[in-house]
């Protein structure tokens, strides 16, 4: 069977997403704010690139959901083991994660290799079923998530503390379900549609990519409209009360997932996708571009980076010590080092790194 082209303007997307991710997380463990004060009046660039940084999951959940689609187009036989094993694979790098990150997480965590890993292994189910489906599947799991808080009293904020909590009622079961960083509900739900979009992507119907962008972006702004005009209007003061509140509220932080902020970002991915995909028929994007190289090597940098800068940065002395200026000089150095290693590292097809790993154990 003939090699499918890859699509690069895909690993250039990951590669912006691990560049968001990176920055959302050097900035908050690097820079040593004042908590008295707005962090936004005090480093206001820094603050707008960490507010950028939360379009970093939503686009590694729906290009994954979508990449289980584009690995199909290169395995002719044993599609369905391919994804089970290299779901499972996911899933145990998020395990691995934890035990290397006992900071951030605990032995339970739900994080969103977890997640992914879920997805992917399960993907022999999900991709049988017509994209109406999967799309009011993600619809169902995105709208049910406030519901499911408030049936398990959820906070309205979670923190880190309570997402690696496991001596509640489930455990990490609950974790993995609801309350986690990345749980099953709602986030399962940006998956199941990056696989619509990852169809559409193989059959060339990138309209179709825009219209659910724009679906997306109508939703997320009339939930959120509905909870400014629930303070105001009468009628519609029901929805200032548990669950409805949860529903309409439009909150920047996704800890826990809800709604309005959920289908707002996933337009942001898409968007993001179809900038690439015109990038790409310009011929923007060659095998040795900074971003590709960043993409291909994601995975490995998530974790190579965690484990740096969340645990290793605490033993000496530079966990949160820095100013907005200095953080940010370090971002920048970190990042423009991972490129050109990544780029290098490429000349070997990413030998003996995590995702070199996770081929051999995908098949």
């Amino acid at each position: 069977m003939p090699a499918t082209p890859r699509l690069l303007s895909l690993d250039a997307l990951r590669g912006v997403a691990v560049i968001l991710m990176m920055e959302q997380h050097l900035g908050f463990w690097l820079w040593a704010s004042d908590p008295l004060r707005s962090p936004i009046a005090q480093a206001p660039v820094l603050m707008a690139l960490q507010a950028l940084g939360g379009l970093a999951a939503p686009t590694f959940i729906t290009l994954a959901g979508a990449g289980t689609v584009l690995l199909a187009r290169g395995v002719p036989a044993g599609l369905d083991r391919t994804l089970v094993r290299r779901g499972l694979g996911v899933l145990g790098f998020g395990v691995l994660l934890n035990l290397l990150t006992p900071s951030w997480f605990s032995v339970g965590s739900w994080f969103v290799l977890h997640l992914m890993g879920l997805g992917i292994a399960t993907t022999p189910l999900w991709r049988r079923l017509p994209s109406a489906a999967l799309l009011a599947g993600q619809a169902l799991l995105l709208l049910a998530a406030p519901f499911v808080q408030h049936w398990l009293a959820t906070p309205v904020v979670l923190v880190n503390d309570r997402m690696r909590q496991l001596d509640l009622p489930g455990g990490a079961l609950r974790l993995a379900l609801a309350e986690g960083q990345f749980p099953v509900v709602p986030w399962l739900g940006l998956f199941l549609g990056g696989i619509v979009v990852g169809r559409w992507l193989v059959a060339d119907r990138r309209a179709r990519v825009a219209r659910l962008c724009a679906a997306l972006l109508a939703a997320g702004a009339a939930l959120g409209a509905l909870g400014v005009l629930a303070r105001s209007v009468p009628a519609l003061a029901f929805l200032r009360d548990a669950p409805w509140w949860r529903l309409v509220q439009l909150r920047p932080g996704f800890y826990p997932g809800h709604p309005s902020i959920l289908f707002l970002l996933q337009a942001g991915t898409l968007l993001l996708l179809l900038g690439a995909l015109a990038l790409e028929r310009r011929d923007v994007f060659r095998r040795d571009h900074l971003l590709v190289g960043l993409g291909r090597a994601s995975l490995t940098l998530l974790l190579v980076h965690v484990v740096v800068f969340r645990e290793l940065t605490r033993p000496i002395g530079a966990w949160q010590a820095f100013s907005a200026e200095a953080a940010l000089a370090i971002i920048a150095v970190w990042t423009v080092l991972c490129a050109f290693a990544a780029r290098a590292w490429q000349r070997i097809d990413y030998r003996h790194g995590a995702e070199w790993l996770l081929r051999k154990i995908g098949g």
